[in-house]
């Protein structure tokens, strides 16, 4: 299992944005094998965390179309800076155990 991590400071969020953020969270977990996928926002940050089965899937879903629109779009307005950090989950475990 993967994890992908988004941080960002928040640029300039539109309606376009709105749209296009839960149009792609969708066509992740749909097309593309996303497991689990959740973003929280505080004043100008934003982290968002997805979990991923492979390496593979996220490749896939990194040169995605519509997400590299989307890509293009944050650069030039949405986000002032952002970071990506693709990590392996070695462990986990939760409380109360299932």
């Amino acid at each position: 299992m993967f994890a992908v991590i988004f941080r960002a400071e928040i640029g300039e969020l539109d309606q376009e944005y709105s749209e296009l953020a839960g149009k792609l969270r969708q066509l992740a977990m749909d097309k593309y094998g996303c497991v689990e996928f959740f973003a929280l926002c505080e004043g100008n940050q934003e982290v968002a965390i997805s979990y991923w089965p492979d390496m593979t899937s996220i490749q896939a879903w990194k040169a995605d179309p519509l997400h590299a629109q989307a890509q293009k779009k944050g650069r030039a307005g949405w986000y002032n800076r952002y970071l990506v950090q693709v990590a392996e989950i070695h462990r986990q475990y939760q409380v109360p155990a299932e």
